[in-house]
């Protein structure tokens, strides 16, 4: 919608942040996640949960959404603007990081109207819980080589193979399943289908995967011949690499329609910057250390310019030579950012970086290493940084893929 003014914005905009300062939940006596890939408690996980469906339920999740499934039929600026307010009053992330930002954008996008009607609604109240099912333990990087199988039975798929890193998977009521139902197809990418799969039929196993934080955030997910309905089906079968490239574009950025909030809470410059100023290296502020300060100085340009470039990318004449070029390499970019930028708050911190959660030396509680493990789920997830590199060169740049 085009045609709101900026009096409605501003209307709306006074009700979400006189909602957020009333709504927004005191810290809990345990220790909330920093992203939707730490929720490791019951706990965690139900806090999370009632947060998002008061959100939702306020109309300030969803927003945008239409109005049919459960949105709220609202122009795009207001669940941007709700999303700040949101952010500016330090609200919880959203729990259903999977739902709301790749399955249910592609289900508006791809699925049927049944789809749409059956999934859009419980995705943004959190009653239904998403994971997504493409890595698998065999075959890492290479998504196209899904061994998963997917066999036609009457109105059913029979599903028997194996997906990893399934972030909260032992939650989830439905997963997005990449699996392979023609394994003689002539090309390995055609044999591919993609499922709303539900997670509660019979023959499906979820194990709990510990991570390096000391919490469990993955699990592997096992199919044993379950069976899950034809009706899951979107795409239609052998349609499934296309479907799975169109739910990446969302998973990294290069494609809009997610349902706004945020499942990420990332370290904030300025608060590096004043912890430059408190941690003591050699008995001196690490600010005064002219290594950290420059490294400091480049890593606040680098965040400059992402905000910038995010404006950039919607403004067609700045980026009409490659116009996928910003959105195809802000998620290589951004993931780098933040692992850097947590990497060198811990540096600026000397001997005491080693701390951590729990440890009474630690600074800031700990935060700054908690963020720096999880950074790294961020360079992972959506194609490694090194699997990014290679879309900028074939995608951006034209380079040949050998």
């Amino acid at each position: 919608m085009s045609d709101v003014s900026q009096k409605e914005l501003d209307e709306f905009r006074a009700g979400a942040r006189a909602w957020f300062a009333e709504n927004v939940p005191s810290e809990p006596d345990f220790m909330l996640p920093l992203t939707f890939m730490e929720v490791g408690t019951q706990e965690q996980f139900d806090f999370l949960r009632d947060w998002q469906r008061k959100c939702y339920e306020a109309g300030y999740l969803g927003a945008a959404w239409p109005k049919e499934y459960g949105g709220g039929g609202l122009a795009q600026a207001f669940q941007d603007v709700a999303t700040q307010e949101m952010h500016r009053a330090g609200g919880p992330i959203m729990l259903n990081a999977i739902g709301i930002n790749w399955a249910g954008p592609l289900i508006l996008d791809m699925g049927s109207e049944e789809q749409r009607k059956a999934y859009i609604k419980g995705i943004l109240s959190a009653e239904d819980i998403w994971c997504q099912g493409f890595s698998e333990p065999d075959h890492g990087s290479d998504l196209g080589n899904a061994q998963t199988r997917a066999v036609r039975d009457g109105d059913d798929y029979v599903i028997n193979g194996s997906k990893i890193w399934t972030t909260q998977g032992n939650y989830a009521k439905y997963m997005i399943l990449l699996a392979r139902t023609d394994p003689d197809a002539p090309r390995k990418y055609d044999g591919l289908s993609f499922f709303l799969a539900p997670m509660t039929v019979p023959g499906v196993e979820t194990v709990p995967i510990k991570k390096l934080t000391g919490e469990y955030g993955f699990t592997q997910t096992f199919f044993t011949d379950a069976r899950i309905p034809a009706t899951s089906l979107i795409g239609g079968e052998g349609k499934g690499w296309a479907v799975a490239m169109r739910t990446l574009e969302y998973e990294r950025g290069a494609r809009g329609g997610q349902a706004g909030g945020y499942v990420t809470v990332y370290p904030d410059v300025g608060e590096v910057v004043e912890l430059a100023k408190r941690a003591l290296r050699n008995g001196h502020p690490a600010c005064e250390d002219p290594i950290i300060r420059d490294k400091l100085v480049k890593l606040l340009a680098t965040y400059r310019g992402l905000q910038l470039n995010g404006k950039r990318s919607r403004i067609a004449p700045l980026v009409q030579d490659k116009p996928m070029s910003l959105p195809l390499s802000s998620k290589l970019i951004a993931t780098e950012f933040y692992r850097e930028i947590n990497q060198l708050a811990m540096a600026m911190q000397g001997p005491r970086g080693a701390y951590y959660v729990g440890e009474p030396e630690a600074y800031d509680e700990g935060i700054w290493q908690r963020s720096y493990l999880n950074a790294f789920s961020g360079t992972i997830g959506g194609g490694t940084s090194q699997i990014q590199h290679n879309i900028i060169g074939e995608h951006v740049l034209g380079l040949p893929k050998s």
